[in-house]
């Protein structure tokens, strides 16, 4: 069924997020580990609109919606009270997603540039979050290896302001459960196969707008 979705404008701020990751890492896995990992995360006949073995609400699964005309394809627009991120289609069409995002005052809305993109990446929390939450950080200090349990999953989509890394992502988790709750340190999570697909769709330097979290207007159908 077709969703007819209304977004609306958001002002830009300025801010550092809570997920980092290193630039230029000593070691990246090969295509082939990457390539079995892919296999390791990803349900056996996997449909993007039906597989849902994480028990996920069946509106969190990706779905083809109708967007507003003047929405620019390529974006991506983020809903934080209904949980979707939209991806803008040529035609006036969206791939709607469900997503995970920040708790308590963590989530950061605002407009964004994708300027980077990687698969399996590395992941880094940031000293705010070491200092935050110790017990649960300090152990990755040094950073966390690419693989199924890393914190950043499968692909990363890295927001900056400007030449500005905001240490914010639209990323993997290893945690699908939290899709649809606000669960993370900042950063939108995505179900790994989800934002595989996303990923191979979504150009360098489109715009990412990432809704309050309050006073939004929830999908209709």
């Amino acid at each position: 069924m077709l969703t007819r979705r209304h977004f609306i404008a958001t002002t830009a701020t300025l801010f550092s997020g809570p997920i980092a990751g290193p630039a230029f890492a000593a070691s990246w896995p090969t295509e082939a580990q990457k390539n079995e990992w892919d296999a390791q995360v990803t349900p056996f006949n996997y449909d993007a609109a039906t597989s849902n073995p994480w028990g996920l609400h069946p509106r969190f699964l990706p779905q083809r919606v109708i967007a507003n005309d003047y929405l620019k394809p390529g974006d991506i627009h983020v809903d934080a009270v209904a949980r979707y991120l939209y991806h803008i289609e040529e035609g006036s069409t969206a791939m709607r997603y469900g997503v995970a995002i920040g708790r308590d005052d963590l989530y950061e809305p605002g407009t964004y540039t994708v300027r980077r993109k990687v698969k399996w990446p590395h992941w880094t929390p940031t000293q705010n979050m070491i200092q935050r939450e110790p017990e649960i950080y300090a152990q990755f200090a040094n950073g966390m290896e690419p693989g199924p349990s890393n914190a950043l999953g499968s692909r990363a989509l890295y927001l900056y302001v400007g030449d500005r890394d905001t240490y914010l992502r639209i990323h993997g988790t290893p945690f699908p459960t939290s899709i649809g709750s606000r669960a993370s340190s900042g950063c939108v999570r995505m179900v790994m196969p989800h934002i595989n697909e996303l990923y191979e769709r979504v150009d360098l330097e489109v715009t990412a707008h990432l809704y309050p979290a309050e006073n939004m207007l929830g999908a209709t159908s």
